[in-house]
This record gives C-alpha cells, structure tokens and sequence, in this order.
C-alpha cells in the first residue's frame, strides 16, 4: 500500500482511519504459496483475522485460492462457515466438552491435544459418524498445547489398526521461535515432528508457520500454516528487508496545536520535559484505541513516533486515553494543521517498527487495533 492510494483528507468524524489493503493480503497469501511449493497453504485467521475482522479478510483470501483456515475458537469457526460452503476449518484451542453438536452443525476439524480430548472426540463420533476427520496436535517444545509425543506410537497403532474411533485428516506442531534463522530449539522440533511423521505416513502433516515457510523448506510437508505475514508482518529476524506487502495504514487526525516554552512538561505526571521551544500536535487516538502505553516517551526514553508531512515526530509523555500529544516541531508548517491527518502506521513505521518502540511486537499492535477507527476496506491491484 502507498500513500497515494489513499485519500489525505478526513471524513470529519474526529476519528481515526485505519486503511486495510486486500490486495496486498491476496498478494502476500500467493508468495507464501509460491515458497511452499507443492504443500497447501492455509491461512490462520484467528483473533478476528488479526484484527483485521474475519468478514473482511476471509473473502480476499478465498479470492487468493485459500481453502484451509485455522481458528483459536468455535465462535470464529461459524464466522468463517458463514463465508465458505467448502473450505477446511481447523479449530486450534482443543476440543471442549459438550461442544460437538457445533462441530457437526459447522463442519468444523478439532484440533485434539490431549487423550481427554481424544476420548471426548471418539465418543462424540461413535454417535455422530458423519462428523469431520479431526486432527492431532502435538507438542514439540512449545509445552502449551499439544500430544506428548510419546502418546504418538500408541494412537498412530490404534489408527492403523482402526481402534482409534476416528478418522484422522491431520498431525500437527506448533514452533517455539522459527523467525529465528539457525534455532537449536527448531532443529530439535523439527527432529521431534519427521519421527512423528514416520508413524503416521498416511495422514497429512502440517509443521511451519509464516517464518518457517520461509527458513524450514526442509519441514513443509503437506500443508503449511502463515498468519503474521499474510497480514504484512515481518517473517524473519535476520533481514532488514521484509518480503511481505504492507496490508494496514492508521491515520489520526491533528484535533489541535500549541507551542510551549523550554522546561514545560507535558502529559499525565509531567514524564517528559521540553528541552527547547516545541511545537505540539495533539492527536485524536489512545490506548482506547490499541495504542500501547509502551510508546510513551519520558525525560530518560525514547518511545514511539508518528509521520508528519513524512517527517518523524516523537510521541510525548504518556499515552492517554482517547489522546496522544507528539513533537511536530521539525514538520512541515503546512503539514501542522487542525484536520490534518498524522501517520501511525505506514510507510517507514511498520507495525514491526511500531511494536519495537512500544516494547511490544507487530502481533500485540495487530490485534489491538480499535473498534473505533473509521475503517476504510482497498482493494487494488494484485501486481
């Protein structure tokens, strides 16, 4: 996305406008395709499609040729149902008890991570056969969700045996730091997942995520999982250069300005102190708003910035509420103005860049993004 494609006046509404690109979103979907090669690739469209919303993005990437999400929860499942008559849907925080009539109802995939789950599962299915495969977690490394391992010789002998009460469509693991290029953690994991895989030869397995599509084409296997940079975040660590196309833009307007004297404070608990005359900008967003509080600046740190007339401002003093005060003292004076629209994210400040300076990362800035915003939906070209 570029500023170009985007209008520079504000609507009035005194809101901030936040600018979601769905072809940048179909364009990131095909590189990751085209990095996996002959694997499927899915899309992870949980916590509301990064914050992105389900009903927005699923389309696009239904448009793209996606025809694999996975979600945290049931509630998100019906959502992205409702958009697709025959897409695989894969329900990744376990299998609940007394959940499995909207399983059946939606035609949805458990992710079972533990034999009570795979008891629940297998009773559910004695009496309801037409319910969907499911498909096996395990736990690698990451120890939060998952099959132990060990548990894999067993179920994979009930299966072949056809014991096991249910038909399996899927195993899977979760990496613990795969953006990191080189990771003892990740090689172990990977170790882990290919012995596995050698029980279970005849069911599909699915192991990498967004970085991992990028730094384990060892571990692709048959159906690969991104989320983070389908929606314009960096996948790797060890690059300056993000391959992925740049999905969201946050604008806020300027809602006023003042110049204040050397030694006057400014914000909540007077935490930042002019060191010369400065010329103030006060924006229409907060913490409200997703805004971390990380990314205020004190007399002793650094925090966020915004872009102004495409000049760095610095963020001042404590993030408030519904308001965020910055230095626009080296902006353009025509570009300081009441009604003018200040840069968030966008351009140089990435949501990576954007959660660096508020002690956060991209993720946390994604999915917190507000409900307030005027959200205006783009949709150019895929080239």
């Amino acid at each position: 996305m570029v500023a170009s494609q985007v209008s520079q006046a504000h609507t009035g509404s005194n809101s901030s406008r936040l600018t979601i690109d769905l072809a940048a979103i179909r364009h990131n979907w095909r590189l990751l395709a085209n990095k996996a090669g002959s694997a499927s690739t899915g899309a992870v469209v949980k916590a509301n499609a990064y914050g992105l919303g389900i009903e927005t993005v699923i389309p696009a990437l239904l448009k793209a040729g996606c025809r694999h999400f996975f979600v945290a929860h049931l509630s998100e499942a019906a959502r992205v149902r409702a958009l697709t008559t025959d897409a695989e849907i894969f329900v990744l925080n376990g299998f609940l008890p007394d959940t499995g009539p909207a399983y059946l109802t939606h035609r949805l995939i458990p992710g079972l991570g533990s034999l009570p789950e795979i008891e629940d599962w297998r009773s559910f299915v004695a009496s309801h056969p037409e319910a969907q495969p499911a498909a096996l977690h395990f736990d690698t490394g990451l120890n939060r969700l998952g099959l132990a391992p060990s548990d894999g010789v067993a179920l994979a002998r009930a299966h072949h045996e056809g014991t096991l009460g249910f038909p399996l469509r899927l195993i899977m693991s979760h990496f613990v730091e795969a953006e990191i290029e080189g990771s003892a953690t990740t090689a172990r994991q990977c170790a882990a997942f290919r012995n596995l895989r050698t029980l279970f030869k005849d069911i599909p397995a699915s192991l990498c995520n967004s970085s991992g599509i990028f730094l384990r084409t060892d571990s692709l296997y048959d159906l690969v999982r991104p989320g983070y940079a389908l929606y314009g975040g960096h996948p790797l660590w060890s690059s300056d250069v993000n391959p992925m196309r740049a999905v969201v833009r946050l604008e806020s307007p300027i809602i006023q300005t003042r110049t204040i004297e050397t030694g006057k404070a400014v914000g909540y608990g007077s935490f930042w102190t002019a060191k010369r005359p400065t010329r103030l900008a006060t924006l229409s967003l907060g913490y409200a708003d997703g805004l971390p509080r990380g990314s205020e600046s004190t007399d002793a740190k650094i925090g966020g910035h915004v872009l102004i007339g495409g000049v760095k401002c610095a963020m001042l003093g404590r993030v408030s509420m519904d308001l965020l005060i910055v230095d626009a003292t080296d902006a353009p004076e025509d570009a300081v103005h009441r009604g003018a629209l200040a840069t968030i994210i966008g351009d140089e400040l990435t949501i990576d860049a954007v959660g660096d300076s508020a002690g956060t990362i991209g993720y946390d800035i994604l999915v917190s993004l507000g409900s307030r915003f005027e959200r205006l939906v783009i949709d150019g070209s895929d080239a």
